[in-house]
């Protein structure tokens, strides 16, 4: 039975590969006998990263971190940064209400969308740190590998963070002409290219590269009060690279990037539970009702330089600097209902300048790097609420600048042959300047309006500003016995600054929020076959958080709604990761991971000065997680590779939102993606088809809890069940 099915795919492959054999025949003898470059089609080997600012490989490096090559990210038909998700233990990471990403490791992040609120976790592109979470959830496209970090990172980079970090490392620049294209299809009307070109212009001196992506795909759901769809993407995505190699020991780069999303709605959640006894819940979260939802642009452009000089074998001095802009503006309906109760609108327009000097020694038993870092950011946010049904009309607007100075270092010295001592120290000094008007308009305004008042019309201004500062060490010790077990212990101190809360409606409320600080301490093993045909990466960690900065909706003394950004008290965290990886045989590659996360407040004090750390669950911190993944590459005819490929995850429940409402929990579940695809031996070609959430589950990912001053709570869920069919081209 087993021999009739592997014959039956073996002709239903060849029948698939007979309509476009032909063609990609002509086009490989179109290119002159040319040889073409061989696809990364297996992440064979070492996997190589830059945690720790130099190329190391991963089974090397003294921290749990996780690297996606180009082929991995294939594998798990990684669109956006969301679908890593289950690829790497103790990550929570979606995207929010307002195009903004949410990302949680080990159950330290920021749920909350506002230009106030710094990420928990940050997202570098190329090593430039982007500062607010709008234009983070990106796309991808033209990238060499992405790194996920897990804990405290600040000994070693640019901006503090203290949750962890997100690398996305663009494809290298080659001296060799080279590119490719990809075409994709799918439901949802989903069409999507994306492609690359590689030219050297001076052979070995001077190279330029160009990357794109296009996708067009309509709203997962459908609107009932007039039938058109809700929360589609219409998105263009652009990267140009230059290099100049002058000598061996010089290297100058220059990137530049633009992204541009315009589709016809913004994303609405669903009805969790009725709206003011009025409407009923939504029985199909896929089919709201929204008369707010016709606005959602989001616009992201950058720059950067960085300039590498290696006077000696051991010895790098490194400049980055980067100037980038985010635009974003949308009309969100957060009474999921067709009347005008509670519309929010907001237009936002941040850019940030980052400079940072840095630099690098590796000698036979000492590695060191240490760094000087500036960033100043502007973020300028019109937004209030549009719900003239409840005679509730309103605008404000915040004027930030952040500014941030730190000086950062980070030595290894070897001791002896098998034992490592590694010491980090940083100091980070921000200041924060504040500013916020806020006025109410008559119920019968008409939108949009201008947000002009006078002084006499303001029921808000505060204008403010405060100093926040940290010194953040870290210490670890390695012992390396073979060179295939790496076993290790560190301790560090993270930091993130403190601030204003965007929602303040008077200047009592006003009043600095506390700086977040952390103690993480970790244990770890990674081990490998001499042969790295399996590898185990073990993690276990504790984290002593203070101060969380925490966002959520209650009511304030009059009953009315209103917003909260303060500090819960402490938290504890605890759990262990387990990753694994083996290719027992030719052709075969499985992946397992595995995280438990113990998370809980030791103290949250609530309205009216009580501690109610009892009665709350940290957000996206499920207590179980795990992941199995496998694919089986074999050789189908003389022109073609087949791979078979799929994945199952499993998320425990999760809290979703601060109040730790049970009717936003999303239970445990479990999800499946499969794919199969058809590939030219030297990557020519490939054809593949994939599907993702294939059981169609329905999962919580985001929501807003207003049960305390409106009576109703919103549901936001992730993707349904998707499939498409991509054909691509290298050249």
């Amino acid at each position: 039975m087993v021999q009739s099915a592997t014959e039956w795919l073996r002709s239903a492959s060849l029948a698939v590969l007979a309509l476009t054999a032909p063609g990609i025949a002509s086009a490989q003898s179109a290119d002159g006998g040319k040889t073409v470059a061989k696809a990364d089609n297996d992440d064979n080997g070492e996997i190589v990263v830059t945690a720790r600012r130099r190329e190391e490989s991963l089974q090397d490096v003294p921290v749990a971190v996780t690297a996606l090559g180009e082929t991995a990210l294939r594998n798990i038909q990684a669109a956006n940064l969301g679908d890593l998700q289950s690829s790497v233990p103790n990550l929570s990471l979606h995207v929010g209400d307002a195009q903004n990403a949410v990302v949680y490791i080990r159950g330290v992040g920021q749920v909350d969308s506002l230009a106030f609120a710094d990420p928990g976790v940050g997202i570098y592109i190329d090593d430039v740190y982007l500062g607010r979470a709008q234009g983070a959830f990106l796309d991808v496209y033209d990238v060499a590998r992405i790194e996920v970090l897990r804990g405290p990172q600040g000994t070693l980079y640019g901006r503090n963070t203290i949750g962890g970090a997100v690398k996305f490392v663009s494809a290298p620049l080659r001296n060799e002409t080279e590119g490719s294209v990809e075409f994709n299809v799918g439901n949802y009307n989903l069409i999507s290219a994306k492609g690359s070109l590689n030219v050297p212009l001076i052979d070995d001196k001077l190279i330029v590269k160009a990357a794109f992506a296009r996708t067009t795909r309509d709203g997962f759901s459908t609107n009932q009060v007039d039938g058109s769809d809700d929360g589609d993407k219409d998105l263009w995505a652009g990267r140009v690279a230059l290099e100049y190699r002058p000598s061996d020991t010089v290297t100058w780069r220059v990137n530049g990037d633009i992204s541009r999303d315009n589709p016809d709605t913004s994303r609405t959640p669903a009805r969790a539970t009725s709206v003011f006894d009025l409407v009923p819940p939504n029985t199909d979260p896929f089919k709201i009702d929204a008369d707010f939802n016709d606005k959602n642009f989001l616009k992201t452009k950058g720059i950067s330089s960085t300039l590498s000089i290696r006077p000696s074998d051991t010895v790098e001095i490194k400049s980055i600097t980067a100037y980038r802009t985010m635009d974003y503006s949308t009309k969100l309906d957060l009474d999921g209902t067709e009347y005008a109760f509670f519309g929010v609108y907001v237009t936002e327009h941040q850019k940030q300048f980052s400079q940072e000097l840095q630099f690098n020694y590796t000698g036979d038993r000492l590695t060191a790097t240490g760094g000087l870092f500036y960033f100043r950011e502007h973020d300028g946010t019109l937004s209030g609420l549009y719900g003239p049904d409840i005679e509730l009309v309103s605008g404000s607007f915040n004027d930030q600048i952040n500014k941030s100075y730190a000086v950062y270092g980070q030595m290894s010295y070897r001791l002896t042959e098998m034992l490592s001592l590694t010491a980090g120290l940083r100091y980070t000094k921000e200041d924060k300047d504040f500013r916020r008007t806020q006025s109410f308009f008559d119920a019968s305004t008409p939108f949009p309006f201008d947000y002009d008042p006078t002084p006499e019309q303001l029921v808000t201004d505060i204008d403010t500003g405060k100093g926040f500062s940290s010194v953040s060490p870290k210490f670890g010790l390695d012992f390396k016995p073979s060179d295939n077990l790496l076993l290790y212990a560190s301790a560090s101190r993270g930091f993130k600054s403190g601030g204003f809360d965007g929602r303040s409606n008077t200047a009592a409320d006003a009043a600095p929020y506390l700086p977040e600080t952390m103690w993480s301490y970790e244990v770890g093993a990674k081990a490998s076959t001499p042969d790295h045909k399996v590898t185990a990466n073990l993690a276990v960690f504790q984290n002593d958080y203070k101060n969380l900065q925490l966002s959520s909706f209650v009511a304030d003394e009059n009953n009315d709604f209103a917003a909260l950004f303060t500090n819960a008290g402490r938290a504890t965290m605890r759990g262990a990761e387990l990753e694994l990886a083996a290719r027992p045989v030719a052709g075969l590659s499985l992946n397992a991971n595995l995280a438990y996360l113990d998370s809980k407040y030791d103290r949250f004090i609530g309205p009216g000065g009580v501690d109610i750390s009892n009665e709350r669950h940290l957000v996206n911190a499920p207590k179980w997680t795990w992941m199995l993944a496998g694919n089986y590459k074999f050789d189908l005819v003389s022109f073609a590779t087949m791979t078979l490929g799929g994945s199952v995850s499993h998320r425990s429940k999760s809290y979703t939102v601060v109040s730790s409402s049970e009717i936003l929990a999303q239970q445990p579940h479990t999800l499946v993606d499969a794919f199969v695809r058809f590939e030219e031996p030297t990557g020519a070609w490939w054809l593949s088809f994939g599907g993702k959430n294939l059981t169609n589950k329905h999962v919580i990912t985001h929501g807003f809890d207003l049960s305390d001053s409106l009576g109703y709570q919103l549901a936001y869920y992730n993707d349904p069940r998707t499939y498409n069919a991509t054909l691509g081209f290298r050249f």
